[in-house]
């Protein structure tokens, strides 16, 4: 078998359903070689796109995405698809195809140094020499990328090893790395530490972030906070791990947070933090919010227990089996009280709106969508204005909220859906960004037409970059530099190019019988929604 055959018996042998990609002469050989196979390849319309809905499929799967590009240019614009995974913890496998080895180093046509470039992005990278070794690479890059914290492991392999005989297919069954052995369950002392400190509490917190959701531990976290009756608040990654309406859920906390969320930050003597970093954009002051607070911070990754804040009680481990393990304590602690006075917040802490009547407002359009998508709906939010006003408008039931935290990258939700939609395609899935995100990938509207992709997108139209505009508005005065995007294509011409159907809400009235238009079908649909370009979040 040659080099190429070996790649493909290897993703045929980690059960891949899909690869996106962009194909060039330095990735041909495994291309041709798939033809074989039964896994589908979807042509992606620029590659960082690519990296997008291998992540979108990863997050929808908890199985690693798995993208392929050329080498050069094609490599390059995976990047920023790359670091988007790293920042957020998705478990990818980025192939790309390289020079040929013997001219690595000499600047040949579309030669870049794919390994180097993305150091910083990735938790580990090959560079492929010998056709023969790529089963036990490819066996490992799925372990890495899927193990501990996840991330994206890059497999640059040059056109000849590629097109090398490499003798017959023989895939590892385990995986051997001697200095890589993440912690899966935790320590039983820190947990006993945990109880102990739990029955001691009086206005004990859960902080769950996107770290839930990877371990798939959603079901563990949610019985423990019924189970010793403790309130739980998320980071924007960590929306959708309970339904926004539990009785025990306060809502999304940090700069763009509830305020009722955040006061419960401020007031808890003890935090629980599961599975998310302590970053700035969740806990802005960590030392002035843990300044009198018990900590216990549950991460897989050692290297994010203190780095913002420090533990009283450190557990390194999976979210899911740590969850399972102190639920199984029991636990003496009454924290009634606490859980009313939190309720009377959020009562009496509303968040108040003064929407011009004129134009959608993007809020209540929000909440009232979420309150017409089916049950398991899955919602991808992109970045700017509508990402926080997904955050906290969004009502998640048993379904799924999608967006980019750590990179903060726009662009995300469109490509990101399709990989989504792909993976789960009896669910709803719905795109909602702003006009700005949606040029940055109005591209995949020929994939999502290629390939029978059927998405909603929402479009809230502004003509501003929204939230850079009102970043300037606060900070200088309104004088606006570079965020005026009214030269913006007409988006019905857009949805008529592609085959798509289209749909715009100018304003409020008539909303639900709108609504139920974009929804009544399963079928791709492109809604404008024209905001106040005024409007704050």
């Amino acid at each position: 078998m040659t080099g190429a055959e070996l790649m493909v018996k290897s993703l045929e042998a980690e059960d891949v359903k899909y690869v996106f990609g962009y194909p060039g002469v330095a990735i041909c050989p495994f291309y041709d070689a798939i033809l074989d196979s039964e896994i589908k390849t979807v042509l992606i319309r620029t590659e960082q796109n690519a990296a997008h809905s291998a992540s979108g499929m990863a997050r929808m799967t908890g199985k690693p995405g798995v993208c392929a590009v050329t080498s050069g240019p094609g490599a390059t614009n995976l990047i920023t698809g790359i670091a988007t995974a790293f920042a957020d913890s998705i478990p990818l496998v980025c192939i790309t195809g390289q020079v040929n080895s013997e001219l690595i180093g000499s600047d040949v046509f579309q030669e870049a140094d794919i390994t180097g470039a993305v150091e910083s992005f990735v938790k580990y990278s090959y560079l492929v020499k010998d056709a023969k070794e790529l089963p036990r690479i490819f066996k490992e890059a799925f372990y890495i990328a899927n193990s501990g914290r996840r991330g994206p492991v890059l497999i640059d392999v040059p056109i000849d090893v590629q097109q090398a005989e490499a003798g017959d297919f023989e895939y590892p069954e385990e995986v051997k790395l001697r200095t890589y052995k993440p912690t899966v369950k935790g320590n039983v002392l820190q947990i006993k530490k945990t109880i102990n400190q739990l029955e001691k509490a009086k206005r004990p917190l859960i902080c769950v972030g996107g770290g839930v959701s990877l371990s798939g531990a959603q079901e563990e976290l949610k019985a423990l906070a019924e189970e010793f009756r403790i309130p739980v608040v998320s980071t924007m990654m960590g929306i959708s791990v309970m339904p926004t309406e539990h009785p025990l859920y306060y809502g999304m906390v940090g700069n763009n947070g509830f305020p009722w969320a955040n006061r419960a930050m401020n007031e808890a003597d003890l935090i629980m933090m599961v599975g998310a970093r302590v970053a700035d954009r969740a806990v802005n002051q960590p030392e002035r919010v843990m300044k009198d607070t018990v900590l216990i911070h549950i991460d897989v990754d050692p290297a994010e227990i203190g780095k913002n804040a420090g533990a009283t009680i450190p557990i390194v481990g999976d979210a899911k089996h740590i969850l399972k393990e102190i639920s199984e304590y029991e636990m003496d602690g009454e924290f009634d009280g606490w859980i009313k006075s939190l309720d009377e917040y959020r009562r009496t802490m509303p968040l108040t709106r003064t929407p011009d009547p004129a134009f959608v407002d993007p809020a209540e359009f929000i909440r009232r969508l979420s309150l017409k998508l089916e049950d398991n709906a899955v919602y991808v939010a992109d970045v700017g204005q509508n990402q926080i006003w997904s955050c906290k408008y969004h009502v998640v039931r048993n379904g799924r909220f999608l967006t980019t935290g750590g990179m903060g990258t726009m662009g995300y939700s469109i490509p990101a859906a399709v990989g989504a939609k792909l993976a789960c395609p009896d669910r709803q899935v719905v795109a909602v960004c702003g006009d700005g995100s949606f040029q940055m990938s109005m591209m995949e509207l020929a994939t999502m037409s290629q390939y029978g992709v059927k998405v909603k997108i929402i479009v809230l139209k502004n003509d501003y970059l929204g939230m850079v505009r009102q970043y300037q508005h606060f900070t200088y005065k309104d004088r606006y530099s570079v965020v005026d995007i009214a030269g913006n294509p007409e988006l019905e011409h857009i949805a008529a190019a592609y085959g798509m159907k289209f749909l715009s809400i100018e304003n409020m009235e008539g909303l639900d019988e709108k609504l139920d238009e974009l929804l009544s079908k399963d079928e791709s649909c492109l809604c404008r929604c024209i905001i106040d370009p005024m409007d704050l979040v």
